[in-house]
């Protein structure tokens, strides 16, 4: 039986002066599905055993390609918008039509030209779509331990929860308010650090290295903020948190630490107005 969205082993039927007939397995010939020409290798003869992937046309008719797409039928995918149309998306595949993404599957606003995280699925007229509706296929069955490094795409933001990932594009992850230094939306790939393994395996992450790398990485942060503006960064432990944070991509905390860390070392001075470095020649 032929399965809509996989690939498959199909033998050649018969040939016409358009390509060839696979033979369906149902017995009807009308049911056959034609592989084009221009997909037919070089040399095929009826009864010959050919890989293929089953999808719809532009008509909505079977059809089979040797192509191998980038995701198959219950996939989740990180696939380029294509083209935007007032019913929906089209996502680049890597076959000749693009896959469909309704709108109403979407659930954030999307740009062409950016990828996502998508779900390959079936409508209601056995026609592929995809949805970016995925957090119920994410597992929590995770690998990764406390202080791992991951990779995962947002699928969903919450000002007041976090930034949603799926870690490897396939695990539960939230990298939490109070964790994101970033300026994160949905489609994004980011890097993180696993902060909590959950008890129910899903992960916890930080955007922010271990304390005393990300110090390090602060202290730097700081001078060249300084640098950037002709020796006089006009921030200092009484500035907002708000300020510091739009500036500088840092809390408030790790702007003290590594300011205290700065003056400690005698690489910078700080007065009312903000801070300044202290070169070798002052």
């Amino acid at each position: 039986m032929v399965e809509i969205g996989k690939r498959q082993t199909l033998k050649i039927a018969n040939f016409t002066s358009f390509g060839a007939y696979l033979d369906a397995g149902t017995g009807v010939r009308h049911d056959n599905i034609l592989l084009p020409i221009k997909q037919l290798p070089e040399g095929a003869t009826e009864g010959d055993q050919l890989q293929v992937f089953i999808y719809r046309d532009s008509e909505e008719r079977l059809i089979a390609t040797t192509r191998i797409p980038f995701a198959q039928l219950g996939d989740l995918a990180y696939l380029k918008v294509q083209a935007k149309t007032k019913i929906g998306a089209f996502l680049d595949w890597g076959l000749e039509r693009g896959l469909f993404l309704p709108f109403k599957e979407q659930k954030y606003p999307i740009q062409v030209d950016k990828s996502y995280l998508v779900k390959v699925y079936l409508d209601k007229s056995q026609r592929l779509c995809a949805t970016t509706e995925i957090y119920e296929y994410l597992s929590a069955e995770t690998p990764y331990q406390k202080n791992d490094k991951v990779i995962g795409t947002v699928y969903s933001t919450n000002p007041s929860i976090g930034v949603f990932v799926a870690v490897d594009n396939k695990y539960m992850g939230l990298i939490p308010v109070n964790e994101n230094f970033s300026d994160l939306s949905e489609g994004d790939q980011v890097e993180a650090r696993v902060i909590r393994v959950r008890e129910d395996g899903k992960l916890d992450l930080s955007t922010r290295e271990l304390s005393y790398i990300q110090m390090e990485h602060d202290t730097m942060k700081i001078l060249q903020g300084i640098k950037d503006n002709e020796g006089f960064l006009t921030l200092n432990d009484k500035s907002s948190p708000v300020e510091i944070q739009s500036r500088l991509h840092m809390s408030k905390a790790a702007f003290k630490r590594a300011v205290g860390k700065l003056l400690k070392e005698n690489r910078v001075k700080q007065t009312e107005g903000g801070l300044m470095e202290i070169t070798t020649d002052s």
